[in-house]
């Protein structure tokens, strides 16, 4: 039997599973990730103890080596079930892909639980499972990231790559601890936040600058029994609702809703926008100094020599991503704006230049120390010369290109 808790608003947990054409729609599914595995299972401990009915499930990774992925399922009261599942293409967060939505299934047939928490592996990331589950026909009320404030710029500055801390997915992930971090951290639109005694003033700080529109749930610290005063206020977020739609368009470069402007305890936010394009070789001689001016860093950019490119923007750790994001809005024939997603436009429409339309400069550096004086003359200097522009897109083009490489073409 479930032990009683507080009910926060949603499903009621005493009552009938509602039935229906599609009963796995009906039950509230949440996401908790991070990899600050401390702060993430306190998260799913509270959640466990406020929401009856709730279950967790989880998927260990930590066994691909062996070829399987680890399953089990537990409520507040322990273990519930256990089970294996093979590695997909030697991927292990393709089997956890393939045996999630079965599981999630299960349980809403069953029509016992009334809360799904999946708690996902250090570095599987939020993003990618919430619409695996949506895709699935579930419904998820809520993703949350956990996080020790005292670990936050410790794991920003880790360059090293997950394979070397043992947190790879797969034996192709070349993906980085500080950057993985970043993604988890930005992509939740609710924070649970530990207690930590050893964060200060600077951590807490950062960590508003880094996502100012989430929603932070402070989690006591200790054990994840300690869970005195907080009552309520995990589930309550946990239930709130989640558009994954919404939540994808928040983080695509050409429309991410990026940090403002920012200054207190020692942590700075810059904001850098320009209507001139960057010159390729000076933007390129810079990218070393650019990528470690901040702890992190992202937006778009506009090349001189690739005028009809949105190029993204992606640092932390000391390690820089630039991608191309797909064509400026500008460069696109009438006709094919109505297969632009509406919130593409609208993002458009509210930066839109009368010569260069969405084209633009638009990058975030957020750190503590932040020379801003420093970042703003060394940007600056990466831009066209007067002379330069002047000369016009026919010239642009001709500039060296500098970025092949980087971009692979």
């Amino acid at each position: 039997m479930h032990p009683s808790g507080p009910n926060p608003s949603g499903p009621n947990p005493s009552g009938p599973n509602p039935s229906g054409p599609n009963p796995s729609a009906r039950l509230p599914v949440v996401i908790v990730g991070g990899l600050h595995a401390d702060a993430r299972r306190q998260a799913v401990a509270r959640l466990l103890a406020d929401v009856r009915g709730s279950v967790v499930l989880h998927h260990d990774l930590a066994t691909a080596a062996d070829g399987t992925v680890v399953r089990t399922v537990r409520d507040a009261s322990g273990l519930l079930s256990t089970g294996e599942t093979p590695l997909v293409d030697d991927c292990a967060c393709c089997a956890l892909r393939e045996d999630l939505v079965p599981e999630l299934r299960r349980l809403a047939a069953e029509g016992a639980t009334r809360l799904a928490i999946v708690e996902l592996w250090d570095s599987v990331e939020p993003r990618a499972m919430a619409e695996v589950v949506v895709a699935g026909g579930l419904t998820v009320t809520g993703v949350i990231t956990a996080v020790d404030p005292a670990l936050l710029l410790p794991y920003l500055g880790n360059g090293d790559d997950l394979a070397d801390a043992g947190l790879a997915a797969a034996a192709t992930d070349r993906r980085t601890v500080a950057d993985t971090f970043a993604r988890q951290l930005e992509y939740a639109p609710v924070l649970a936040v530990l207690d930590s005694p050893e964060a200060d003033d600077e951590d807490c700080e950062l960590l508003a600058q880094l996502h100012p529109t989430a929603r932070q749930v402070p989690l006591p610290g200790g054990h994840p029994g300690d869970l005195a005063g907080t009552a309520g206020a995990l589930a309550r977020a946990a239930l709130a609702g989640f558009d994954a739609e919404a939540a994808a368009a928040a983080q695509h470069p050409a429309c991410a809703l990026l940090p403002a402007e920012a200054d207190g305890h020692g942590v700075a936010t810059l904001v850098w926008q320009r209507r001139r394009p960057f010159h390729p070789e000076r933007l390129y001689a810079a990218l070393e100094d650019l990528t470690c001016a901040a702890a992190r860093s992202r937006g778009r950019f506009w090349l001189a020599g690739r005028p009809d490119v949105l190029l993204h923007w992606d640092a932390a750790g000391g390690a820089l991503c630039v991608e191309s994001a797909g064509p400026w809005l500008a460069s696109l024939p009438d006709a094919a704006w109505d297969l632009v997603p509406p919130v593409r436009r609208a993002a458009a429409a509210l930066d839109w230049h009368p010569e260069h339309g969405d084209r633009c400069q638009h990058l975030v550096f957020t750190s503590p120390g932040l020379d801003r004086d420093g970042l703003e003359r060394l940007l600056e200097s990466c831009l066209l010369t007067d002379a330069e522009y002047a000369a016009g897109r026919a010239a642009w083009e001709r500039l060296p290109s500098a970025f092949d490489t980087l971009l692979e073409v």
